[in-house]
């Protein structure tokens, strides 16, 4: 596996819910990009598009409960129903 730029902890990132996604800026100008269902998926490396560099991102599983409910899905991934 190649090289991390930079370790660099959940509560830093930006998550965009309409996309359920975590960003961070790059050096390069564009952003580093990791899904929430990646996340929930056991993923840590958010990749930019525009470079090579990745980052490793901090968290635990149960620190992805807060952005879960934002979108409306429970911690497995399944989008909730609500009435």
């Amino acid at each position: 596996m190649a090289a991390v730029y930079d370790e660099i902890e959940i509560e830093d990132l930006t998550f965009l819910p309409e996309e359920q996604m975590f960003t961070y800026p790059c050096p390069c100008g564009d952003r580093f990009e990791i899904l929430l269902d990646d996340m929930l998926d056991g993923e840590n490396i958010a990749v930019c598009p525009s470079c090579s560099l990745m980052i490793d991102v901090i968290y635990e599983p149960e620190d992805l409960a807060e952005f879960c409910q934002q979108v409306g899905m429970d911690n497995s991934g399944s989008i909730g129903i609500t009435a």
